[in-house]
């Protein structure tokens, strides 16, 4: 049996667990009842229950064509980012030891620097070139800000791979491209799967650089969401907040489902 002592230390870390977790989603939940709310207010207790707020939704132009955007945006980004991420990673992984430190500080600096430096750079880059108020220049900046997620998850995934199973590809004669293609990639995959959710999530959930390069055509959801918030507050806000809500919940399983099939794969 366990010790008293260390049942008594189990119990208060499984306590601020459940603290901090409540902590986090709170906030989050707290939104998904509004979302059937009979009311036109965004208040507790609710006039009743209704899925008014869905049908306006769904059955808005706007919120459609935001929502499509969105989309399109993040399949193209996604796609690019993927294939840059995947690339640099893979480069990162022969080169040495001191310019791989340096080149990884420099792939994740559009994680560290402030969202905003980034957006107001991109604009002051790619208005001269006419790349602003267009899908182009707007996927382009999407797939900087998700790229460092696919360089981050395959370095990991490479940590565990063995070169010998590349090498012996090699000395039975495939081609460098056969060899990536029938070895490394299947290996590799969860991690360059996983860097494409985190490249869809964090283009789905931007906003402030599309407030820089966005033109009227190519309103996203999330600034749909903002300039509802800014101009009126309509609980259709909190139907499209529980609709990404769930998209996410359902990007963290596919993480999850992902992890467990590298644990077995290394196992």
């Amino acid at each position: 049996m366990m010790p008293r002592g260390d049942r008594a230390l189990l119990l208060g870390f499984r306590v601020v667990c459940g603290l901090v977790l409540a902590f986090l989603l709170l906030p989050v939940l707290a939104v998904i009842p509004l979302s059937f709310n009979a009311g036109s207010f965004l208040t507790y207790p609710m006039a009743g229950w209704s899925l008014r707020w869905y049908e306006d939704f769904f059955g808005s132009a706007r919120w459609l064509a935001a929502s499509r955007n969105s989309a399109f945006i993040g399949a193209l980004a996604t796609v690019l980012a993927t294939a840059l991420g995947t690339a640099a990673a893979l480069g990162l992984d022969h080169v040495g030891r001191r310019s791989r430190q340096v080149l990884n500080a420099l792939f994740i600096l559009p994680v560290v620097v402030p969202v905003v430096v980034i957006g107001s750079s991109l604009y002051a880059l790619m208005a001269p070139l006419g790349l602003t108020n267009g899908y182009f220049g707007l996927v382009l900046a999407h797939a900087l800000l998700g790229a460092p997620f696919v360089v981050i998850t395959v370095s990991a995934t490479l940590r565990g791979f063995d070169r010998n199973l590349s090498r012996a590809a090699l000395g039975l004669g495939a081609s460098p491209l056969t060899a990536f293609r029938m070895v490394t990639l299947p290996l590799i995959l969860p991690g360059v799967v996983s860097g494409a959710v985190f490249a869809f999530a964090t283009s789905f959930d931007e906003i402030v650089v599309t407030l820089f390069l966005a033109g009227p055509q190519q309103r996203t959801l999330p600034l749909q969401m903002f300039d509802g918030v800014r101009e009126q507050i309509s609980p259709t806000i909190t139907a499209a907040a529980t609709l990404l809500f769930l998209l996410s919940v359902a990007l963290v399983g596919v993480v999850e489902l992902l992890r467990r099939r590298t644990e077995r794969l290394r196992g």
